[in-house]
């Protein structure tokens, strides 16, 4: 991972474990730890798309479909299918959430994969759409348009997640424990293969990397992380309907990765985080928000295309030059 990211980790943790002192000395409003708690969620997401956008060059429109079998999965499996004691435990149903998640993923990738560019997004858009529709059809498992609530909370052992603060320190640990993941993986020769295949795929394949394999093992891995996100929510909301999953959001966690820096992890999570406030800053525009949450995100895309983390790097590195180009002068 290297010191320079571990360093980084390290600093985020203190971050992370600062702004709850802060809201108990009341130096900060609790409202925010409502808006992190869905920005550590939506995370989740972005650090897979990423991953798989940033990284490997393949885009998605149907990530929302995704988040939202986790939801549903996780959800049903607790609430209308809780007949079996096993599956109304809330972490089971997660984790079959997310190994059915991970074989629809597959069973979607392996022909998918094949396609290049604009026709794979058009792929997994109508596999979003697909899925949309049959959540809002089955009105009699799902709710139909108005969906379904009585979703329990999440346990650790005998400590109910029935608070924000709790469910904030859970949401970032496991965000902390994906994002570690994520770091590993691209500075290992699987990263590498991945950077291979964006740069372009018929030379990886050329070099001996077989692209289509990992094509869709970091597909699937996408998949399972927006999965774990969709069980999250579900399961700190308590209620669930077509809306969350709809191609809106996909669009919107699409946005959040390319904000943010698309071939970085660190500008996935910046990349939520300013999507998710930036809003809240913007209502008092009233009638105009929309407006200029538009200008904002054009004037971002046109001006650094490498994302807010990548304008941020490269401001760092001319500051660095034109320090170490002082320090040579004076000596």
């Amino acid at each position: 991972m290297g010191k320079k990211n571990f360093l980084s980790l390290l600093f985020f943790a203190a971050v992370i474990t600062a702004i709850p002192l802060l809201i108990q000395l009341k130096l900060i409003n609790s409202y925010w730890l409502t808006i992190l708690i869905f920005v550590g969620i939506n995370s989740l997401v972005t650090i897979g798309l990423s991953l798989l956008m940033g990284y490997a060059g393949q885009i998605s429109l149907g990530h929302g479909a995704f988040f939202g079998l986790g939801a549903y999965v996780s959800g049903l499996m607790t609430t209308s299918l809780r007949w079996s004691p096993w599956l109304g435990n809330p972490w089971l149903a997660m984790i079959f959430a997310l190994m059915l998640t991970s074989a629809v993923a597959l069973a979607i990738g392996i022909p998918s994969l094949r396609l290049h560019g604009h026709y794979l997004a058009m792929a997994t858009l109508a596999f979003g759409e697909i899925v949309v529709i049959a959540f809002t059809a089955e009105v009699n498992l799902t709710g139909g348009p108005s969906g379904f609530g009585e979703i329990p909370t999440l346990s650790l052992g005998f400590t109910r997640l029935d608070t924000n603060m709790k469910y904030y320190i859970f949401v970032w640990m496991m965000t902390a424990f994906v994002m570690i993941l994520a770091l590993n993986i691209i500075h290992s020769r699987v990263g590498r293969a991945l950077r291979s295949i964006h740069g372009g795929e018929l030379a990886a394949n050329a070099m001996g990397v077989d692209s289509a394999i990992y094509k869709i093992q970091v597909f699937v891995l996408s998949a399972a992380l927006a999965s774990l996100a969709g069980s999250l929510y579900a399961h700190y909301v308590t209620f669930i309907n077509p809306g969350c999953c709809s191609l809106k959001v996909s669009v919107m966690l699409v946005v959040m990765v390319a904000v943010g820096g698309m071939n970085s992890i660190w500008g996935a999570v910046l990349g939520a985080f300013l999507m998710r406030v930036l809003p809240q800053y913007l209502r008092v525009f009233k009638d105009y928000d929309i407006l200029i949450y538009g200008l904002v995100l054009m004037v971002i895309m046109i001006f650094s295309p490498g994302g807010i983390f990548g304008a941020l790097q490269s401001a760092a590195g001319r500051m660095r030059a034109w320090l170490d180009s002082i320090l040579r002068k004076a000596a």
